[in-house]
């Protein structure tokens, strides 16, 4: 995000690329339009996954932030019944790349994802499908329009608890491939820094969706408000102890998710940086402004599914989709 990391804008590449006939469509009664059908925040606290026991996760609970959850169940619904996707595309503030942006070109990654703060929470083992020539599209899309990009292809490279957790909680049956993005967060260091990387980001992922034909849904895994409790109780799933950090951030929370729920989106451009300064928000790393702007920041207002508190933190589930932008 910062001019450190910017390169020279070359001229677009003529042409197209063609489906290889390598990802699988889910059964669809009549052919579906093909883009950006669907843009959803996706917060990705390990606690979600360690409460639904899912059997990929080491970890055994006995519930809790059912809330949350809850929002999930209603959301994955939508996603099979409504977008009926070609392709999930996230971008996660977990997978840290200091120089560039990086797009998971490995066809099937495969390991144990650990949460460096919670391992006795989240040890899940995943195997999942990844659209290479979907990455590799995006990533060349980008590259064009001046970002510094590089395609992964170690599989030895283990997947982040933020990509695994968003991808989990929206489709469990890890039955639809996957494009993962990294955060860029040299803004971290660079006072100079702003969103404006992620809004280039997000043109070149629609333009390699539209270019590929896929339909895909867009996933920005990040919560809000971020600051958190040090300690945790000797349960970790005790409810009684669960509420905001404080009334400072659950305000601010109130006051984006109040936005997003009147539309349109376009104000949440000067929005958002509002909220990152006010809490902390993980949105610093880009992933909301990446979703929004590769939908073209739609006219019309967020479905709110679900907020709820984690250690702390301010989650939202919220859908947007952009064929409702055309009706509005």
């Amino acid at each position: 995000m910062s001019r450190v990391f910017r390169v020279p804008v070359a001229p677009a590449r003529p042409g197209g690329v063609g489906r290889t006939g390598t990802t699988e469509r889910l059964p669809q009664e009549a052919p579906a339009r093909a883009g950006i059908v669907a843009g959803i925040m996706s917060p990705h606290p390990p606690h979600l996954i360690y409460a639904e026991n899912p059997p990929q996760n080491e970890p055994r609970s006995t519930g809790g932030w059912e809330v949350l959850r809850w929002a999930y169940e209603r959301l994955r619904k939508r996603i099979r019944e409504v977008h009926r996707p070609d392709v999930l595309i996230v971008h996660a503030p977990h997978w840290i790349t200091m120089v560039g942006h990086h797009v998971n070109c490995v066809p099937n990654p495969r390991g144990v994802s650990v949460e460096p703060i919670f391992p006795h929470l989240f040890r899940y083992s995943y195997d999942f499908r990844s659209d290479v020539e979907l990455g590799e599209a995006i990533a060349d899309e980008a590259s064009d329009l001046g970002l510094v990009t590089r395609k992964l292809r170690d599989p030895r490279v283990r997947v982040d608890y933020a990509t695994i957790g968003a991808l989990h909680l929206v489709n469990p049956a890890w039955d639809i491939p996957v494009v993962s993005l990294s955060a860029n967060n040299n803004p971290y260091f660079y006072s100079d820094a702003s969103l404006e990387e992620m809004e280039v980001l997000g043109e070149a992922t629609r333009r390699a969706v539209e270019r590929t034909g896929r339909r895909a849904v867009l996933l920005a895994s990040n919560s809000l408000s971020h600051l958190h409790w040090h300690e945790e109780p000797e349960l970790p799933e005790d409810m009684e102890r669960e509420h905001p950090y404080n009334n400072h951030q659950y305000r601010w929370d109130m006051k984006l998710l109040e936005a997003i729920r009147r539309g349109p989106t376009a104000p949440l451009r000067e929005l958002i940086p509002e909220h990152i300064e006010a809490t902390a928000s993980e949105t610093k790393a880009g992933s909301l402004t990446w979703m929004l702007a590769a939908m073209g920041w739609p006219q019309i207002p967020g479905d709110v599914m679900g907020y709820g508190t984690i250690i702390g933190t301010g989650n939202a589930v919220v859908e947007w989709t952009p064929e409702g932008d055309r009706r509005a």
